[in-house]
């Protein structure tokens, strides 16, 4: 999935900034310390993680053992180490901080004092738990943290009319309680734990935020980029964000990576291959090379009908993705189903088959095949 809650859960802790003013809080009525938390996630967003990690240390050292702390650090371990397979040595780290944020805050007095804070951060923390263990086909360390998270869950539609930027988690729970099961159903039994949703409530609801919430505006053009081209299949939609969202985040290799898969659906190949720069190919992140390849193999093959060399691409990436276990099948998927249609094109009935069925092994919405 964007896995679609990344974004929300580095982004709650700058939520707490509206809470604030209205529930009562701890560390986030410390502005100098609210500072430094705003300017520490955007250094994340930025992969500025010298930066980020020098404010932790601050962070820490004004409130030690304090739950936000942990919160902010399993933040950027997660960034840091992003893709973060299960098979990773920050795993112990990235878990050690979100189970022991959980226990600090609902721990007394400290849950009772400072209730919303607590609340806050306890979500955060199971939901990001929730990212992982979910992007890694962890389910059965999904029931109990999702079961344990309902109240907390509950208790946050409270306060979605105060300020636009609540509509964000009101409607990713409307819009996913209902949608996301029917694309996994090994969770609907998880889902069924909660209230239903509204999908079409969900959706006017992100847009609310997505154009009048006060910081939450990218992640909501991100979860709304993301459901329009996977679960609604309405590419130009899907575009109208993931453009938006790239124009005011440049430098961010995800968003980038976004719009450019949202153009290639759309057939428009010659901007796409634009974006396909240098800086996207010399990134350090091995993850983010091998969806270039892919990239690049779809151009090849669409644009330039180039079937060599899109084969030599696509099998380059699906090499390069191997490292990043399930992170890395939403874009392998891609690569099988070009394979499968240079085999077909070549009269390779048995490699049409092959590649076919592995890309729907693979792929999470079966619809996204670059045909």
């Amino acid at each position: 999935m964007i896995s679609c809650l990344k974004n929300l859960i580095c982004i709650l802790i700058l939520t707490f900034t509206l809470s604030a003013q209205f529930m009562n809080a701890q560390i986030l009525e410390d502005t100098v310390t609210l500072s430094l938390i705003k300017s520490g996630i955007d250094h994340i967003y930025n992969l500025k993680f010298d930066k980020a990690e020098e404010i932790y240390t601050e962070i820490s050292g004004l409130y030690r053992n304090h739950p936000v702390a942990f919160l902010y650090h399993g933040i950027m371990i997660y960034w840091q180490n992003y893709p973060l397979v299960s098979t990773s040595p920050s795993r112990t780290i990235f878990e050690e901080d979100m189970r022991t944020c959980i226990t600090l805050s609902e721990m007394k007095p400290y849950s009772e004092k400072y209730e919303a804070e607590a609340i806050l951060a306890n979500l955060c923390a199971r939901g990001l738990l929730l990212v992982f263990y979910a992007d890694n086909d962890l389910s059965k360390n999904v029931f109990p943290i999702a079961a344990g998270a309902y109240k907390y869950i509950m208790r946050s539609f409270e306060f979605n009319t105060v300020y636009a930027d609540l509509y964000y988690f009101t409607g990713l729970y409307n819009y996913y309680r209902d949608a996301y099961p029917r694309i996994h159903p090994v969770y609907k039994p998880v889902a069924m734990l909660f209230p239903r949703g509204d999908m079409q409530k969900g959706l006017k609801e992100l847009d609310i935020c997505a154009h009048e919430s006060i910081v939450l505006r990218a992640e909501s053009h991100a979860i709304l980029s993301w459901i329009y081209t996977g679960f609604e299949n309405n590419y130009s939609a899907a575009l109208s964000y993931s453009g938006d969202l790239h124009d005011k985040h440049p430098y961010n290799l995800y968003f980038k990576a976004l719009h450019i898969k949202n153009l290639l659906l759309l057939q428009k190949y010659d901007e796409a291959d634009r974006y396909l720069d240098i800086s996207l190919e010399e990134s350090g992140n091995t993850y983010y090379r091998a969806q270039v390849n892919v990239f690049n193999a779809i151009i090849q093959e669409k644009k330039y009908r180039n079937t060599g060399l899109a084969k030599d691409l696509y099998e380059k990436g699906i090499s390069g993705l191997s490292a990043s276990g399930d992170y890395g099948n939403e874009f392998s998927a891609y690569a099988y189903f070009g394979l499968s249609r240079i085999s077909e094109a070549s009269g390779d009935k048995a490699g049409r088959r092959l590649y076919h069925r592995k890309a729907m092994d693979l792929a999470d919405f079966k619809d996204i095949t670059f045909d």
